[in-house]
């Protein structure tokens, strides 16, 4: 009788081991941000917690170089789950611009988030009002090998300045803010979801300015680089900002890394979208969320989790 009961509760036991491993009950998720005073960071913070509560999945932050090193992170297998532009994805998988000679297909899209915004952020004592007037000035263009620095390289192409034509220096979001705060630089760009902390925080007590990206340069842009679309920074999204400013998007997307289970993609995915007003809630960006958006000017496949999550409720086919 013992020897039935101890093979029984033994055969419970394996049952109870493989039935959590086949749900990923025990999956622990890594995922990839930004830069600590970044929208990618807080944004991804906000969500983390969200769908660990609601999913029973734990899911890690971590704070990061953002776009291509998340990508990197990835395909080394330290994450597997990160925010990155769709433009630098979309490099990734091609094999061109950042990630020349370095294609990667490790990862696949689980969700188009919000709009990421390329702000270009000026100290009005410069003298600079446009973009043109960067020519000789110091200027951040972000992390070397960001998604930020290609932005930056891209838009000054667009009014036939180079690297070369400025003081070109790297530096994150925050060093930016406070090397223009301290004057030590000109202007920075910032592509990031609008208002971004590190410019919310410097407006605060430093008068700044937004270049706008005028509409013959802003169509050259986005005739050559497709991903960019036209968006406005409203008027009041930063201390002294009184009139709408017009320049591009790219946009933040979740990737998750191809090891992932279809199960784990598509309760995350399904978690993303249902859990939209606590995630409002926590972070602004959260009103950005949609599936119709989520879908949209994704250039690369969909995680089979996350694809069977959108054609279930209509937004793939």
């Amino acid at each position: 009788m013992m020897k039935k009961t101890l093979f029984f509760s033994m055969v419970m036991l394996a049952a109870l081991t493989l039935g959590l491993y086949a749900r990923g009950a025990t999956q622990q998720i890594r995922m990839a941000t930004g830069g600590n005073t970044g929208t990618y960071y807080s944004f991804g913070s906000a969500v983390g917690q969200i769908l660990t509560e609601k999913t029973q999945i734990p899911i890690t932050i971590q704070s990061t170089g953002a776009s291509k090193a998340n990508i990197q992170l990835i395909t080394a297998g330290e994450v597997e789950l990160a925010i990155v532009q769709n433009d630098v994805m979309d490099y990734a998988y091609k094999g061109t611009e950042l990630f020349n000679g370095e294609q990667t297909t490790s990862f696949t899209a689980m969700a188009g988030l919000y709009a990421e915004v390329c702000q270009i952020i000026a100290n009005p004592a410069s003298g600079i009002r446009t973009v043109a007037d960067l020519r000789g000035k110091n200027v951040s263009v972000g992390d070397a090998g960001s998604g930020v620095e290609f932005n930056a390289r891209q838009i000054l192409e667009a009014y036939g300045l180079s690297f070369n034509d400025i003081g070109k220096q790297n530096l994150s979001f925050g060093a930016s803010a406070d090397a223009l705060r301290d004057n030590k630089i000109d202007a920075f760009f910032c592509t990031a979801g609008a208002p971004t902390t590190a410019v919310v925080d410097l407006a605060i007590g430093k008068d700044i300015i937004l270049l706008e990206i005028d509409d013959a340069h802003m169509g050259q842009l986005i005739q050559k680089y497709p991903f960019y679309t036209r968006y406005p920074i409203s008027a009041g999204t930063y201390r002294g900002i009184t009139q709408d400013v017009k320049t591009v998007a790219v946009k933040a997307t979740f990737v998750v890394s191809k090891r992932l289970s279809d199960d784990v993609v598509y309760q995350l995915t399904k978690t993303l979208f249902e859990s939209r007003d606590e995630i409002i809630s926590a972070h602004a960006k959260g009103t950005e969320l949609s599936p119709a958006y989520g879908v949209g000017g994704i250039s690369i496949p969909f995680h089979p989790g996350a694809e069977k999550y959108f054609k279930e409720i209509g937004a793939l086919r």
